[in-house]
């Protein structure tokens, strides 16, 4: 009864039922950027444990780039609440983690002298329909796993472009807020000023 007599009061404080200081954090699940990423993380799991030599050192540095990509996602959401800048920050690391695996998928192709699609060749642009239409990675790993190694790779790949796309623009838009409304301390600063009113 004590905690509910407490929220009650809590509530009763808040009459004309203002913004709080501390937004809730986005919910990081429904970003098509993290589905994506989630994606081609599951997928370079089971491509560089099925199709690189055991004891090669790619095989750690293609997976920790995948799981910082869809990780930093995760974080950078979780830190919005307090600290944009931070999230932001994250963003562009989740960013460049994606951008270094997409190397790895692409040297992976040239040293075997394997092709990697051309923009207008079909296998692309069906590809790029695919990842246009699907985001998780229920609908990927089935698929992946008839492929063979060469075919991962260029799904991948372009599922990489396409995540790094959307990543710009969640920085192009996050960089839009901050220069609009700031961080915590303008926050703070304004809410101070309106709850004076009362």
């Amino acid at each position: 009864m004590k905690a509910t007599a407490t929220n009650n009061k809590n509530l009763n404080n808040n009459p004309q039922n203002l913004e709080p200081l501390i937004p809730r954090s986005g919910n990081y699940r429904k970003l098509f950027s993290y589905q994506k990423a989630e994606a081609i993380f599951d997928m370079t799991y089971y491509f560089s444990h099925k199709y690189l030599q055991w004891g090669d050192r790619t095989i750690d540095q293609m997976v920790q780039a995948a799981r910082s990509g869809k990780q930093n996602i995760v974080e950078g959401c979780a830190a919005s609440a307090t600290s944009k800048k931070t999230e932001i920050i994250l963003i562009g690391v989740a960013k460049a983690s994606l951008h270094e695996l997409l190397l790895d998928y692409e040297d992976y192709l040239r040293t075997r002298e394997q092709r990697q699609w051309e923009d207008d060749s079909v296998e692309l642009l069906k590809m790029r329909e695919l990842g246009r239409k699907h985001n998780n990675t229920g609908f990927y790993m089935p698929l992946v796993k008839t492929r063979p190694p060469e075919t991962i790779a260029n799904m991948a790949i372009c599922l990489l472009k396409q995540t790094d796309y959307l990543l710009f623009n969640q920085l192009q838009s996050l960089g839009e807020d901050f220069l609009k409304n700031g961080g915590i301390s303008e926050r703070m600063t304004k809410m101070r000023l309106e709850r004076k009113k009362y």
